[in-house]
């Protein structure tokens, strides 16, 4: 895919005008890979690139997981470990 750089008025395709921003070629137009060259280039009538190239985000699908109820038991505090406390010694 492609997107226009600049406004401008591609010749070989019946003088369709080419906002900046735009996809490039229009939907339902064929471009030779010749042309495509001359746009991506200084090989034009301009002397500037008017197009580049644009890559596609391909968006990896993460695994859905789904979320386990909690057990009541999980989310009350551990109990203290008992044991004595120590007493001071007397002097």
């Amino acid at each position: 895919m492609f997107k226009a750089l600049t406004t401008f008025t591609d010749l070989q395709d019946n003088n369709y005008k080419y906002q900046a921003g735009d996809i490039f070629p229009r939907e339902g137009f064929e471009v030779s890979h010749e042309r495509l060259i001359e746009l991506l280039t200084d090989a034009n009538r301009r002397g500037v690139p008017v197009i580049e190239e644009v890559k596609e985000e391909v968006k990896e699908e993460l695994p859905v997981v789904e979320e386990q109820p909690v057990a009541e038991e999980a989310t009350k505090p551990a109990p203290k470990k008992g044991g004595r406390k120590k007493k001071a010694d007397a002097e």
